[in-house]
């Protein structure tokens, strides 16, 4: 009574919910529920976590935890998630500084400085011709003899000279700064510390002029001093005034000359920490830095509620480690429903205060998985596949950032294409599967898997309902139906699993001999028939319609009637899609599936319907060895109920996500549609292929089309990188193209130079011709792709439901 519905009926077998649709109960889970995960990592795992990764709780719930040792729970929960670009790790992430530019040539700056020295020692010794006709304009020619200054001239056109000399060495070495790239050298030099750099250099170069003024090597101070009124110099006779506005005057030249260094320097932004206008902020460790916001391990979001027992029971918890990653997402998940109403609030409050960590389990019971084989976050929902290469193909500041997948990007759905043997199920496809799972943990999501037979996509203990095809020890079967009642609907669905890959058969015409013969079947049983009757029937089994026919009349259903005579003129007919729908319904009339596609009383179906309002872990195992088409006919009837069914649930805030972890011969025109409306109604699907060629030929620009993230891994053929090519598109490229052009010389000496030269170093007299233009060319060519790309590696595209995109990114693989 009191498990707020968290341990209700989980049984399928011979039991029927109270609405009487089949396979709306939640499914009992595999197998007993698991114990908390163990402190020490199973042999598989990878023995040294890559750096910025969550942490696993050190140690169990309810245990102690050591002295001075802080909680790697509360620790998670405030990590810093920046909001990036799409793919990166958020976890922890910290952006990758800008590009440094190339280290500059010291030749031009030294030959400029030498050429401003050489330039201030021959204006210093007036050797410089000329020079000082713009002085001598200005002062009057009874000063000047000779082009030098007469020996009785005032000391003020002396001191004019010779500052006016000095400005005009200022202005050469400004020149020479301009044209030597002196500040483009200090800021390559400077780097990061360019701010410090900065200020000292413009300190020490106020420090210099003010010692150059104080000292009359520049005699500023003898130009203005006696435009000064003499009357204000001797101060009326009193030496302290006349003190004090000699101060005053040196302290206004002190500052005209210091303010443009203190412009140019930012001292205002140098020197506020030592005047205590800020605090310089402290430095972060770049693998962890610190979550810029509210402590999350208090649940300020409770507290600001109002709820504020139930934060300070959770935020124990937390702190005593008896909460994991899970229990944070899902208790935070149920306040994100229950907030918005206030009777659900009290019971979000007296539930939390009950159970503490143990509130809002899923229906399992069970609060994480067996084992992790990858690098998760749940908070955000990310799991982490790799890092971007750092490679020259991909953005700068995208390499070596860590490389994630999350709902966001799967809505829009993934394709994974490579050859077997290049790691698309160990690293790509069961990450996926297992992010999803422990966000069905949450309450968020639901996943189904779909694959061969074994733990490939994760062992029994990781799922809550596993479905094995073809084995008699299975404890669920599989529902051709979908868990429909109604006849068309069923019908659409199981023509595109026969016949939808049939280019010569018309799928509506399928469906529609399927619905003449589904309808008067249920209407006379109550259920949609099994195997063996459904292929009587598709074959014209006198018997079986006759059969038929007597109970719909005996029961009056006249309009069902009608359906199974329209079926009668047509069997036998021009492009009867009857026997081809019997042919493949007779591909699952085996011994090995005798009575597992069963729909009686006695049947034990699994409905994908389940998926609809329940966070369900499944997984479905197909005899892929033995009975290759019937798998291959089984998973084109799974997408093609999955497409038809999340289109139509009203409810969609529960992510459902399908996983083919072979999705050879299963890609449909209807399914490529389905495909692309997964995106608007919260799911979508990862789709493994070993090559294109595995998809017909006209479907190749709908599918790359339909799904936003694709995925190309070592090994694929050439045909395939062409496909990926024109997906990818073309980007603008700087091209530097070099020539070498034959030197001819006309002189008999450069001539015999040129011979000289040549017979030295074997290679003619040549010029080379440097061409820089913009060129439009593919991200990554079809030879790139076929040809270039290293082991463990591959390109991934992405694009998130919000419409944003990243460009194809050479990832190296690996949690």
């Amino acid at each position: 009574m009191d498990n707020e519905g968290t341990h209700g009926t989980r049984g399928t077998r011979g039991a029927q919910p109270p609405d009487g649709r089949p396979g709306s109960s939640v499914p009992h889970p595999a197998g007993p529920p698991p114990a908390f995960p163990p402190t020490i990592p199973p042999p598989s795992a990878p023995p040294t976590p890559p750096p910025a990764v969550p942490k696993r709780p050190a140690t169990a719930p309810g245990q102690p935890r050591p002295a001075g040792a802080r909680s790697d729970t509360a620790e998670w929960l405030n990590a810093a998630r920046p909001r990036t670009e799409p793919g990166v790790w958020r976890y922890a992430h910290v952006a990758r500084p800008d590009e440094r530019p190339p280290r500059p040539s010291l030749v031009g700056p030294l030959a400029t400085m030498v050429l401003w020295l050489l330039l201030w020692l021959l204006l210093t010794e007036r050797a410089v011709p000329y020079v000082s006709k713009p002085i001598e304009i200005i002062t009057g020619p009874e000063w000047w003899s000779f082009g030098g200054l007469k020996e009785d001239a005032p000391a003020l056109v002396v001191n004019s000279t010779t500052l006016y000399y000095q400005v005009l060495v200022l202005g050469l070495g400004f020149w020479a700064a301009r044209i030597g790239g002196w500040a483009h050298v200090f800021r390559y030099f400077a780097g990061p510390r360019l701010g410090r750099a900065r200020l000292l250099l413009s300190v020490s170069g106020a420090v210099v002029t003010v010692w150059l003024v104080w000292t009359r090597r520049v005699p500023l101070a003898d130009i203005i001093l006696p435009a000064v009124p003499t009357s204000w110099m001797q101060g009326g006779g009193n030496q302290y005034a006349a003190l004090l506005v000699s101060l005053i005057a040196y302290a206004l030249i002190g500052t005209a000359i210091v303010w443009p260094f203190a412009r140019i320097g930012q001292w205002q932004a140098g020197f506020a920490p030592l005047l205590g206008r800020g605090e310089p902020g402290p430095q972060q460790p770049r693998t962890a830095p610190a979550q810029a916001g509210p402590d999350l391990a208090h649940w300020p979001e409770l507290r600001a509620a109002g709820s504020t027992d139930a934060a300070e029971a959770l935020t124990a918890a937390v702190h005593a480690d008896r909460m994991n990653d899970i229990d944070c997402v899902r208790l935070r998940h149920a306040w994100g429903a229950a907030r918005t109403r206030p009777d659900r609030r009290a019971s979000f409050t007296d539930t939390v205060l009950r159970k503490g960590a143990d509130a809002y389990l899923h229906p399992s019971g069970r609060r994480d998985l067996p084992r992790r084989t990858a690098v998760h976050d749940p908070l955000t929902g990310q799991v982490r596949i790799g890092a971007c290469a750092d490679d020259p193909r991909n953005p700068y500041a995208r390499r070596g950032s860590g490389m994630a997948l999350e709902p966001a990007s799967l809505g829009t759905s993934l394709l994974v294409v490579g050859p077997p043997g290049s790691g698309k199920t160990e690293r790509v496809v069961r990450p996926v599967v297992e992010s999803l799972a422990l966000r069905a943990l949450t309450g968020q999501a639901a996943v189904l898997a779909v694959g061969a037979g074994g733990d490939r996509l994760g062992p029994d203990g990781a799922y809550d309902v596993v479905v094995r095809i073809g084995d008699p020890a299975s404890l669920h079967d599989f529902d051709l139906y979908g868990g429909t009642t109604d006849p068309d609907e069923a019908a659409a669905a199981l023509a595109e699993g026969l016949a939808g890959d049939l280019p010569t058969l018309d799928t509506r015409r399928a469906a529609t001999a399927l619905g003449q013969l589904l309808g008067p079947y249920r209407a006379v049983h109550g259920v949609f028939p099994a195997v063996p009757e459904l292929r009587e029937l598709l074959e014209g089994s006198a018997t079986a319609l006759d059969g038929l026919r007597q109970a719909l009349e005996s029961s009056g259903h006249h309009a069902m009637l009608r359906e199974l005579d329209a079926r009668q003129r047509q069997a036998g007919g021009a492009g009867d899609p009857a026997a081809v729908l019997a042919d493949r319904i007779a591909v699952l009339d085996r011994p090995a599936f005798a009575g597992f596609f069963a729909t009686g009383p006695d049947a034990r179906p699994f409905s994908l319907r389940s998926l609809e309002r329940h966070p369900l872990r499944v997984r479905v195992d197909l005899p892929e060895r033995a009975h290759a088409e019937a798998s291959r006919l089984l998973t084109r009837l799974i997408l093609a109920q999955f497409n038809a069914i999340t289109a139509a649930r009203a409810d969609r805030s529960l992510f459902v996500c399908l996983v083919l972890d072979d999705a050879t011969h299963t890609v449909t025109a209807e399914t490529v549609r389905g495909i692309r409306r997964l995106r608007s109604v919260n799911a979508g699907a990862v789709l493994a292929l070993r090559t294109l060629d595995d998809v017909p030929e006209d479907l190749h620009t709908p599918l790359l089309g339909a799904v936003g993230c694709t995925m190309a891994f070592p090994g694929v053929t050439t045909w395939d990188g062409k496909r990926f090519a024109e997906t990818w598109g073309k980007e603008w490229v700087e091209v530097r193209e070099v020539a070498q052009h034959g030197v001819f010389a006309d002189q008999p000496l450069t001539r015999a130079l040129h011979a000289l030269r040549k017979m030295a170093t074997g290679k003619a007299v040549t010029t080379d011709a440097v061409t820089v233009r913009q060129v439009e060319r593919e991200r990554w060519s079809a030879s790139g792709l076929a040809y270039e790309l290293p082991v463990g590696h591959a390109v991934l595209s992405l694009t998130t439901v919000d419409g944003e995109h990243a460009p194809p990114l050479l990832v190296r693989l690996g949690g």
